[in-house]
């Protein structure tokens, strides 16, 4: 019986010449106390290696008692914006939230977008967080407004940068080492008097601490060389109430593909 021969196409080795990475949900969130109620996370998406882009929706999200928002949403792409630069992003949208009829936000945004640019000196994306932001933020009826330093990551083309920079305006909660930084985009939170006034209530860095509720976590940032994720909120919860989870949370980065033979 005669054999077929491979054709030179079919034989040659496949090579994609960057791999993609681009995640996200919209909330997330597992209660243990009075009751325990895991949900998992909603309007998850990720993006394909090969690039391209994926959506996730979903709406009018309600547990009873414990959460509700109007909508999340989760938007991740990736392409050629030339032959040497490649370009990623992950939008994570959440609105309408209530969280224990105490935590409410209009809207909150986490966006990150990435370019990389083919330069043998640098293996890294340099991925900003422009357009990441709270919309009326209200703790028990109260506002906290909530700047964040978009210059810290824009300063920042590289892991390396990055932890310099935070080395030298380093902010509490901040944590640096060779492979991992944990930080915050937080640069001031600033709220409503009447807030301010409760007996312990406390704002450590970005983190809130409020009595009888929990403590909630602002625009958190985990970096590895070459990528970064960001987590607009995430609190952890305490009497009367057990549980933790997150909001808006999105990550990215990406790598030429080794060099072939």
């Amino acid at each position: 019986m005669a054999h077929e021969k491979d054709s030179p196409s079919s034989a040659a080795p496949q090579n994609i010449p960057y791999h993609f990475h681009a995640h996200g949900h919209a909330f997330s969130a597992h209660f243990n106390r009075p009751a325990d109620v895991p949900i998992a996370a909603q309007a998850a998406t990720s993006l394909p290696a090969v690039g391209g882009f994926a959506h996730s929706k979903v709406e009018d999200f309600a547990v009873s008692r414990l959460v509700s928002f109007k909508s999340g949403e989760t938007h991740v792409s990736g392409s050629w914006q030339a032959h040497n630069i490649v370009t990623t992003s992950v939008t994570a949208v959440l609105a309408g939230l209530n969280l224990l009829d105490f935590l409410t936000v209009d809207k909150l945004v986490a966006r990150l977008t990435g370019q990389y640019v083919s330069d043998k000196k640098n293996k890294e994306s340099h991925i900003i967080a422009l357009g990441s932001h709270f919309d009326n933020l209200r703790l028990g009826g109260f506002e906290v407004k909530v700047t964040l330093r978009h210059d810290l990551l824009i300063r920042s083309k590289n892991f390396k940068e990055l932890a310099d920079n935070l080395k030298r305006n380093k902010k509490p909660h901040t944590f640096i080492d060779d492979g991992a930084v944990h930080c915050s985009l937080v640069d001031k939170i600033e709220v409503d008097p009447g807030l301010a006034d409760v007996p312990g209530f406390k704002i450590e860095g970005h983190i809130l601490v409020v009595p009888h509720f929990g403590e909630i976590a602002l625009a958190e940032v985990f970096a590895t060389p070459g990528s970064i994720t960001l987590t607009m909120l995430k609190f952890k919860l305490g009497s009367p109430d057990g549980g933790g989870g997150s909001g808006g949370q999105g990550g990215t980065n990406g790598q030429p593909s080794p060099p072939t033979n």
